[in-house]
């Protein structure tokens, strides 16, 4: 594997980038940067032959021709939520509350300082057209080539995707599914709920960006460095603030900025940092 252009923008944790942003590090003062929009996007689905199907909901936040994203539990964002982001600059935000505003300011703020390009480390990754399964299966190969493991190692997968898991076996290697929910794959698999418990089994680890936004990102990132355990990441969530933590426990992300690829049939682009093939 060959290494991709350095990753600008880096910090040594998700609070150090905050403070990084808030301080004009990176870009233009976030006190003078408002959202001009804010908007949710909802959906349900089951692709042809699965036995399971699975909703998300996502608050996306624009700022200027960017737009940033944090994934929340269906149901779970209050009244009022999206309204109060509208207008509101990007310090403030920071600040807000509500995990999922804090996550998804962040995020708008680094793709509009920091946009996915050559320039600030990333590789572009076309998705074909396609059904909503073909796509996802798609974007599944080109995420799992980011793992440097041979076959037969194990991988840590927190925020089960059932295309991810077919990708994983179809390169040979095993995976221990994590998700808060619990339940079951599509294959009948225990879905465990504890990630760091299952860590130090684990030769890799397979990360969902909506650990952002349910809080369990940085201890999963801090175990995983203690361990040496690579840690990539397939971020809709975040896609633009993952990348900065490229080098601090972080191995490789796959950036999917809105509009996802679960949106329309047509083409698409992801990005990849940290690795190429």
């Amino acid at each position: 594997m060959t290494a991709l252009t350095d990753v600008r923008g880096t910090a040594s944790s998700y609070d150090d980038l905050v403070a990084r942003v808030l301080a004009g590090d990176l870009g233009p003062d976030p006190r003078a940067q408002r959202i001009s929009v804010a908007f949710t996007t909802r959906q349900a689905v089951r692709h042809e032959g699965r036995g399971s199907g699975y909703r998300n909901e996502v608050l996306s936040l624009r700022l200027g021709a960017a737009v940033g994203s944090c994934a929340v539990e269906p149901g779970r964002l209050p009244d009022g939520a999206v309204e109060s982001c509208v207008g509101a600059d990007v310090a403030a935000l920071l600040d807000h509350e509500l995990a999922p505003v804090r996550v998804a300011a962040l995020d708008a703020y680094l793709m509009h300082v920091l946009p996915h390009g050559p320039t600030n480390g990333a590789e572009a990754c076309p998705l074909p057209a396609g059904t909503s399964l073909e796509k996802s299966r798609a974007r599944a190969e080109a995420v799992v080539r980011l793992i440097d493991a041979e076959p037969g190692a194990t991988v840590l997968v927190v925020g089960v995707v059932n295309s991810l898991l077919e990708a994983l076996r179809a390169r040979g290697l095993a995976y221990v599914p994590c998700d808060l929910k619990g339940g079951t794959t599509e294959w009948g698999e225990a879905v465990r709920t504890d990630a760091l418990a299952e860590l130090g089994r684990c030769d890799a680890v397979l990360a969902s960006g909506m650990t952002l936004g349910n809080g369990t990102f940085e201890p999963l990132r801090r175990r995983a460095r203690a361990h040496g355990v690579p840690l990539v990441l397939f971020a809709q969530t975040g896609s633009a603030v993952l990348p900065r933590l490229i080098g601090s426990g972080v191995t490789a992300v796959c950036a999917e900025p809105y509009p996802f690829f679960w949106l329309d049939g047509g083409p698409g682009t992801i990005h990849r940092y940290g690795a190429g093939l």
